[in-house]
């Protein structure tokens, strides 16, 4: 934990994470609210075709995309792209919370960290020395992965049916300011890790 704490890049992709966690919670918050007029076979049915639809985008972006996005753009826009999308979405989605759209947004957010996000996402941890990865990758994706699971459900619960009573496309405008808090991070740890590579780099 001393380690996390005290390095910045570490600390950062920590955040990046608890962010990432944070918008996931709202979403499968909002999927479940949605899906309670639906029958066991009907929820059934259109969480298969999310899960199919979510493993084939992921498979054609990861093949034919997330290479030539991070070499083209950079670590930055690639760290940044999905968080933007989604926030973007959320801000749609709160004008019209259907199911079906919340469904599509959950097969972008997914497919998109899947095939993009995450594997930006592992390149950050490149740059930091082994001990350091070793030691806080454990904390990283146990205590912060599922610690931020824990907080933000039971920080929608606060803001939805408890503290403020919010509606559903007010907590939608809340998870869109999230992720752009997401994106911001997104394009620190992007940038940071672009100038590290630079410096790393002998001048000619």
């Amino acid at each position: 934990f001393q380690e996390l704490l005290t390095h910045k890049r570490l600390l950062g992709i920590a955040v990046f994470i608890f962010l990432f966690t944070g918008i996931s919670a709202f979403l499968y918050a909002t999927q479940k609210d949605l899906l309670v007029d639906y029958s066991r076979a009907e929820r059934k049915q259109l969480l298969g075709s999310v899960e199919l639809a979510t493993n084939i985008l992921t498979i054609v972006l990861g093949v034919f995309a997330t290479n030539r996005i991070a070499r083209k753009f950079g670590m930055a826009a690639t760290l940044s792209l999905v968080p933007f999308v989604v926030a973007l979405l959320l801000l749609l989605l709160s004008a019209n919370p259907a199911i079906m759209l919340v469904l599509a947004l959950q097969v972008a957010r997914r497919a998109g960290n899947y095939a993009i996000t995450r594997p930006a996402r592992e390149i950050l941890f490149t740059a930091v020395d082994r001990e350091a990865r070793f030691k806080t990758k454990p904390i990283i994706d146990v205590a912060v992965y599922r610690g931020g699971d824990v907080f933000w459900i039971w920080l929608i619960a606060l803001l939805g049916d408890g503290w403020l009573d919010l509606g559903l496309p007010s907590l939608l405008c809340v998870a869109a300011s999230v992720a752009v808090a997401w994106g911001i991070v997104g394009v620190y740890l992007g940038r940071r890790h672009e100038r590290s590579e630079e410096e790393e780099i002998p001048a000619s």
